[in-house]
C-alpha cells in the first residue's frame, strides 16, 4: 500500500492561531501532517536560532479535525522555540521519513516584500528548504486575529497540488501571499523593493525610566506591475519564488575589477 504524503507544517503565530489551523485543515486533504509550531507567538524572528536555553517539545491534541480519523494521520507539537527551532527539532526528532512538503502559515499578515527578511513564517519554511524539502510560505494580508481565511485555502489547495508533482532546483521555496477578502486569481511575482522607515517611539514607564516602542511606516516606491505589492493591491494572491542563497551572481564580476587579489 503506497503510502499518503507526509506534510509537516510549522508558523511564527503560535500553536494556537487560527491561520494554522485553517493550513492543517488543507494539508490533511492532501496527507498525513506533522505539526510542530511555537507555543508562543513568535512574529519578526526572521531565521533565530534559541542556543543558550533548553528548547521543550510537549504533544498537544487541540486540533479539530473535519476529515475522518482513519482517513488521516495528524501529529501535533508545540515548541517553545522559535520557528526555525520547531523545523530543526522536528527533522532530528520527531521524522520517520522525509516529508513530500512543509508548509508554514498561514501567517496573519503581510510576508510581501522587504518583509520576507524578518519573518519567522518564511524562515521555517526556509530552514526546510535548507534540508532538501519542497517548501511554500503562507500569508493573508489582514493581521487580525479573527481573520477570514476561507478565500487562501483555495489557493493553498492549488499551490499544493501542483508543487507535489512538480519540483524546482534545490534552494528554491515559494513565498505567497494573499490579499484579504475575495482573491480574483494567482500571480508570479518579483519581489517589490520596499523598506520599513521605524521611528522610536520614546516612552516612560512608571517608575520613570526611559524605553521605547518601535513603529514604523512601510514604504514602497516600487511602481513595477509584476511586484508582489501591484499584486496584491489588483486582489491577487502573489507567488514569489525565493532562494536562500544571498549572493548576488551578478555583481561578483564587478567585484573582481576592484582588484582585491592583490592585496
Amino acid at each position: 500500500m503506497s503510502l499518503r504524503p507526509l506534510i509537516l507544517v510549522s508558523n511564527d503565530d503560535g500553536i494556537t492561531a487560527p491561520g494554522i489551523r485553517a493550513l492543517v485543515e488543507v494539508a490533511l486533504e492532501f496527507g498525513d501532517v506533522l505539526v510542530v509550531a511555537p507555543d508562543k507567538p513568535q512574529s519578526a524572528m526572521g531565521h533565530a536560532i534559541t542556543i543558550n536555553q533548553p528548547i521543550r517539545l510537549v504533544e498537544t491534541h487541540n486540533f479539530d479535525c473535519s476529515v475522518p480519523l482513519q482517513q488521516h494521520s495528524l501529529r501535533t507539537y508545540q515548541c517553545s522555540g522559535t520557528p526555525v527551532d520547531c523545523v530543526k527539532i522536528a527533522i532530528d526528532k520527531l521524522l520517520d521519513r522525509r516529508p513530500d512538503i512543509m508548509l508554514s502559515g498561514i501567517n496573519h499578515g503581510s510576508n510581501a516584500s522587504i518583509n520576507v527578511i524578518y519573518s519567522g513564517t518564511m524562515s521555517a519554511a526556509v530552514e526546510a528548504s535548507i534540508d532538501g524539502m519542497k517548501a511554500i510560505g503562507f500569508s493573508l494580508c489582514d493581521y487580525t486575529w479573527d481573520a477570514d481565511f476561507e478565500p487562501a485555502k483555495s489557493v493553498i489547495r492549488k499551490l499544493v497540488s501542483e508543487y507535489l508533482n512538480r519540483e524546482l532546483p534545490y534552494g528554491t521555496l515559494l513565498n505567497v501571499n494573499m490579499p484579504k477578502g475575495e482573491i480574483k486569481g494567482i500571480k508570479v511575482c518579483r519581489q517589490a523593493s520596499a523598506k520599513w522607515k521605524e521611528d522610536f517611539d520614546k516612552r516612560v514607564d512608571p517608575f520613570g525610566r526611559d524605553y521605547y516602542w518601535m513603529t514604523g511606516q512601510f514604504i514602497n516606491e516600487d511602481h513595477g506591475q509584476d511586484t508582489d505589492e501591484y499584486a496584491l493591491s489588483q486582489g491577487y494572491a502573489s507567488v514569489v519564488p525565493t532562494q536562500f542563497d544571498l549572493t548576488d551572481h551578478n555583481r561578483i564580476g564587478t567585484l573582481n575589477q576592484w582588484g582585491l587579489d592583490r592585496i
